[in-house]
Parts: structure tokens; C-alpha cells; sequence
């Protein structure tokens, strides 16, 4: 797991000042679909990073124990063992990076990881997943029930409603709250950016989340009409490395689309590709 976010005081003004250049974003994601992907070992090198960097999920209306745990066996062995082995990757230990449930089966997954000597986090989806608009105190419950019972990463989303109406210090004020009932938690905030309606409103909502102490930020939850793309992802790297430069607290945004864009996010990120670095957002 990576290290913790502290969070910042909510700096209103910075939120104030923000206004993404929508034709340049969408320059900058032409490009980046443009570029070459890796071939040969080097494709197949970032496709199991990506498998590292999954959260192997079920969140469905019929999920049972004996579902759970298919789950957990397919996270610890995700790969095929002779796939591996002509990797010479077989003993590297490649699993996912978690298993992510309902809280309801965190208490089984985190059983079935136990019996299989396995030391993988389990994720909780919380928070009145996918929507977020049941009652706070609701959504504070699940993510004290989900840590009770051994979730080790948090995932929560944002009220829409609060982000829509600009409603910034409402929403620090619930992200905060669901940062202190994490507890040693990792939190991570789905911003459900397809609901969000402007790329300045994704900006902000990923300054917001960091500033009131997300570990990881997030596009969707998979649920909206549209979840990851392309300049979506631009924006919140911007919005990642911004809050960076001014904080020094490092957030990490699980963008996994394909291995065509993992390549120069990652670069992005890490302040390695130059061109980024020309892109007027605010």
C-alpha cells in the first residue's frame, strides 16, 4: 500500500481560480491516443504491471461466500502459472492489487485470504455506493463496519449534488469525516466523473478529495453512463501533480484503461513526459 495522504486545509481561493481549458484537454488526449503502443515484452510488462494495479472486484446483488472466495483465489493466482513461467515472471509474486467487495462480504473475503496465507488487502466499496446519497450518518456506518471487519482500503464516493452546486466546503467537510472514520484505512474517493458534467468540475472535485486527505482519487465506479476516458484522466493527473507540487503529499489515481494510455499517464505523472508540462489547464 502507499503512503498516506495527511490533507491540506481547503484552500477556497485555489478552487475559485480554476478553469480547465476544454479544447486543449481534448488536444492533449488526441495525442496521447496517437502515440505507439509498446510491443512484444515490453506490452507484456505493463500488462501484468496493470494486473498489479487492479482491484479484483464483485459488487453484484448475488454475491455469496463461496463467490467471495473464488474471487480470492483468482486475485492471488490472476495470471496462469505457465503464462508466467515463459516470463520467467513465475516466482515474482504477481497478484492484484486487492480484492474489492461490499461490506457486507469484507468478513469473507478477508477469511478466505486469511486461509490461503495470503497477506492481500481486501477494498470495501461504501458510502452509499454508487450513488452516495443516503443519509451521511448511513454512510459514515459503512465505513466503520467495513474497517470492523478488515477492509484495509476504503472506497467512497462524493455527493454529485454538492460538486454540481458547488458546494466545495460541504463536500471537504463529508470526505473529511469519511477520512477519520477510516481509520488507518487507505482511502479512495470515486469522483464518478461522468456525472460531473465539465472537465473544471473534475479538476476541482480531485483537489477537493486530495485536500481533505484521499489516498487515491478514481474516474467511476463503473455504475454512470460513462466512466474512464481519455481526457478525463488528463485532467486529474493535472489535478494529481498540482496538488503535489503544492502540498508534497503523493495520491495516486488508479487509471487503468488499456495498456495504450497507462504508459504516458504513468510518465505524467512522475514528471518524465516533457509535452505535459505545456498543457494550460487553469
Amino acid at each position: 500500500m502507499s503512503a498516506r495522504n495527511a490533507g491540506s486545509v481547503l484552500d477556497l481561493d485555489w478552487i475559485s481560480r480554476v478553469r480547465v481549458n476544454h479544447q486543449a484537454v481534448l488536444k492533449r488526449a488526441q495525442y496521447i491516443q496517437s502515440l505507439k503502443v509498446s510491443k512484444k515484452q515490453w506490452q507484456a510488462a505493463w500488462l501484468l504491471k496493470a494486473v498489479t494495479c487492479i482491484d479484483l472486484t464483485t459488487l453484484a446483488g448475488d454475491d455469496t461466500p463461496s463467490n467471495v472466495h473464488r474471487l480470492c483465489l483468482k486475485a492471488i493466482q490472476p495470471v496462469r502459472l505457465d503464462l508466467l513461467k515463459n516470463m520467467d515472471m513465475h516466482d515474482k509474486g504477481i497478484t492484484t492489487a486487492a480484492v474489492c467487495v461490499y461490506p457486507s462480504r469484507v468478513a469473507d473475503a478477508v477469511r478466505s485470504l486469511k486461509a490461503a496465507h495470503s497477506d492481500l488487502p481486501v477494498a470495501s466499496v461504501a458510502t452509499g455506493f454508487p450513488a452516495g446519497q443516503t443519509p451521511l450518518e448511513t454512510r459514515l456506518q459503512e465505513v466503520r463496519l467495513a474497517v470492523r471487519d478488515g477492509a484495509a482500503e476504503i472506497d467512497v464516493v462524493i455527493n454529485r449534488t454538492l460538486a454540481l452546486s458547488g458546494q466545495w466546503e460541504a463536500m471537504y467537510r463529508e470526505l473529511h469525516q469519511f477520512r477519520e472514520a477510516c481509520g488507518d484505512a487507505h482511502m479512495k474517493t470515486i469522483l464518478a466523473t461522468g456525472e460531473l458534467g465539465t472537465f473544471t468540475n473534475i479538476y476541482k472535485a480531485s483537489i477537493v478529495s486530495m485536500m481533505a486527505g484521499s489516498d487515491f482519487i478514481k474516474t467511476s465506479t463503473g455504475k454512470e453512463p460513462v466512466n474512464a476516458t481519455y481526457p478525463v484522466a488528463i485532467v486529474m493527473a493535472r489535478a494529481i501533480r498540482d496538488y503535489y507540487l503544492s502540498t508534497g503529499y503523493k495520491v495516486l489515481d488508479p487509471i487503468i484503461l488499456t495498456c495504450k494510455i497507462i504508459i504516458p499517464i504513468y510518465h505524467y505523472v512522475t514528471g518524465r513526459y516533457a509535452a505535459f508540462h505545456e498543457l494550460p489547464m487553469a
